[in-house]
This record gives C-alpha cells, sequence and structure tokens, in this order.
C-alpha cells in the first residue's frame, strides 16, 4: 500500500485536525456511493480508510513514522512468514477476500464488512459528519453510529473586536449561518483567539438531525492610534519642538483614555517611551505595555522667531 501521507495528501507533520479534515473531504469524494461506475471505488475507499486508521491513532503513527510498521499497519520484517510463529495475527487474504475493509450504508446505518488486520480506526467518529453527501442516492436516509440522525456541521465565526472592549468587555453583534443575527458578550481581557460556543447555532443537519454549533473567535480589530506586536500596543505620539528641546508632559492616546507623560529636555524624535500595563490583556492575566515614539512637530504656521534663531544657530556652527 502506498505511504498514508500521500493517500491522504498531508504532510508528515501534520496535526490531527489536518488529518481528519483531509480524511473527510476524501471520503466524501472517494465514497464508492458517490462513484458507482468507478470500478477502483471500493479498493480507493478502503486505501484511505487504512491510511487513516494509521495517521489517526497516536501511537500507530509513531510506530509508522519510526518504521516500526509498514503501510498496513504489519511489524516491518515479519512479513512472508509461512505458517504460524511471527505470521499469527497477520494472515494472509483469502482467494478472491477483501484484504481491506469496506463500508456500506442502508437505512440502519455504516455497516462495515470485509477483513484484514485493518479496523475502522476513527471511522464512527466521523462517519455522521460525511454521510451528509451521501445520503439520498437511493439508499434512503443514512444514519450515523447509534442510529441517529447525522448533526450538522460546527463553524467557526471570527469576529473582529475593537481594543477598548478588549480591555472593557461589551457586546458585539455575530452574524450566524441561518441568517439571524445575534449580540454576543465579549469578556473584559478576553485575548485574541478565544472560543466561545453558540450551542445549535451552527450548520443545520442536511437528514434533519440537531444542527451544529458555532464558535464566535476573537480577533483585534484594527486601531486609528495603535499597532499591535503580541500584547504590547506602538502609537506615535506629536512632540511640540519647544518640548523636545526644553522638557514638558505631552498627552498619550491609551485604550482607557489620554494620560500625561513627561518628557526630558533634549529628546530627540523616534525616542520610545514604555507605559507598563497599558497594552493588550495576557493570558495570565497581566497586561502588556504601550509603547510611545516622540515625533518632534513644527508648527503648523510660519514662526519668524522661531526661523530668526535657526538661522543664528546655523551660521554660529558654520
Amino acid at each position: 500500500m502506498r505511504d498514508p501521507y500521500e493517500i491522504l495528501g498531508v504532510a508528515r507533520n501534520a496535526d490531527q485536525n489536518e488529518i481528519k479534515r483531509a480524511f473527510r473531504k476524501l471520503a466524501k469524494k472517494l465514497h464508492p456511493d458517490a462513484n458507482k461506475d468507478s470500478p477502483k471505488a471500493q479498493e480507493q475507499f478502503a486505501e484511505l480508510n487504512a491510511a487513516h486508521e494509521i495517521l489517526s491513532d497516536v501511537d500507530k503513527r509513531g510506530q509508522f513514522d519510526r518504521g516500526e510498521i509498514d503501510a498496513e499497519g504489519k511489524p516491518r520484517g515479519f512479513e512472508g512468514f509461512p505458517g504460524g510463529g511471527f505470521n499469527r495475527g497477520f494472515r494472509r487474504a483469502a482467494p478472491g477476500e477483501n484484504p481491506y475493509e469496506s463500508f456500506s450504508f442502508g437505512p440502519e446505518g455504516a455497516r462495515r464488512s470485509g477483513h484484514g488486520p485493518h479496523d475502522a480506526g476513527g471511522f464512527d467518529d466521523v462517519i455522521a459528519d460525511i454521510l451528509g453527501g451521501l445520503g439520498g442516492r437511493g439508499r434512503g436516509k443514512a444514519r450515523g453510529a447509534g442510529g441517529e440522525m447525522p448533526r450538522g456541521g460546527d463553524v467557526d465565526i471570527t469576529v473582529p473586536v475593537a481594543l477598548e472592549r478588549i480591555v472593557e468587555g461589551g457586546s458585539v453583534k455575530v452574524h450566524l449561518p441561518n441568517g439571524r443575527a445575534v449580540e454576543v458578550k465579549i469578556p473584559a481581557g478576553a485575548v485574541e483567539g478565544h472560543r466561545m460556543r453558540l450551542k445549535g447555532q451552527g450548520e443545520p443537519s442536511p437528514f434533519g438531525g440537531a444542527p451544529g454549533d458555532a464558535y464566535v473567535v476573537v480577533a483585534y480589530a484594527p486601531h486609528r492610534h495603535f499597532r499591535i506586536e503580541g500584547s504590547d500596543l506602538r502609537t506615535d505620539v506629536p512632540l511640540p519642538l519647544a518640548d523636545a528641546v526644553l522638557g514638558g508632559k505631552v498627552r498619550v492616546p491609551t485604550l482607557g483614555g489620554e494620560v500625561a507623560l513627561s518628557v526630558p529636555a533634549h529628546t530627540q524624535s523616534g525616542r520610545t517611551f514604555r507605559l507598563r500595563g497599558k497594552g493588550l490583556p495576557k493570558a495570565d492575566g497581566a497586561a502588556g505595555d504601550l509603547l510611545a515614539t516622540m515625533r518632534i512637530m513644527l508648527p503648523e504656521a510660519p514662526d519668524p522667531e522661531l526661523e530668526e534663531l535657526m538661522r543664528r544657530r546655523r551660521e554660529a556652527s558654520a
């Protein structure tokens, strides 16, 4: 059999979610009910299930990656021994017998058939989800494991949230797959990627089963004053020339309102001041910092006195 990673079309470092998604996608595409005119459909689907059985099992996947078992799940180096001994538990298929498992679907749900060293692996966990595209093709309504109608799919809904609301908490409007719009309360201090479950608000089931769930995923919305760097914020602060030379106080915007920052005399443009705890929430409950960079600003209107002063200084340094 081919390499399980090649069959599923995933990288060798793929995580379990990637493997599960790849299996579902290919199961819909390769299932015999969807390829009744293909003589190889049964073999391809069995090969797909065998590959998933290896990669969805953490122990078996590790054994395969280390070269301890082959793509059929057999210990390497023990193939071909006749009779008993090392061959026990790994019998050869009888003539005409399918060495892989196959699956059929009917009103009673999913059935396993066939023989060989492969069992369904994680098949029962995902079969209810992949049946949506296969039922109703002259087979009647397919049921998932336990005889229940397959539920609808779960969905992630990413919602941009204003940074001020991230800090203070508050409600945001969320548009659901069914067309409804609901208000969802964002807890104060939520970090980017925070997920909130809305039970039964996901995709509907094509067979009348329970709908899936919707997960609201928090994302940071762009801000007119701040640039986001992890849990820290950066902002540019206009610094009047007089305050740059003589020192003074400037107003710095924060997510909680403006604060006064003392700037020492002879502050260069580009100098950055750190305001601790004025950034975004962290997962541990602390907060990042605000990095305020000074940008020296000249007066908008011409200033003859300033121009004369600069002229004298230039002449003195010539």
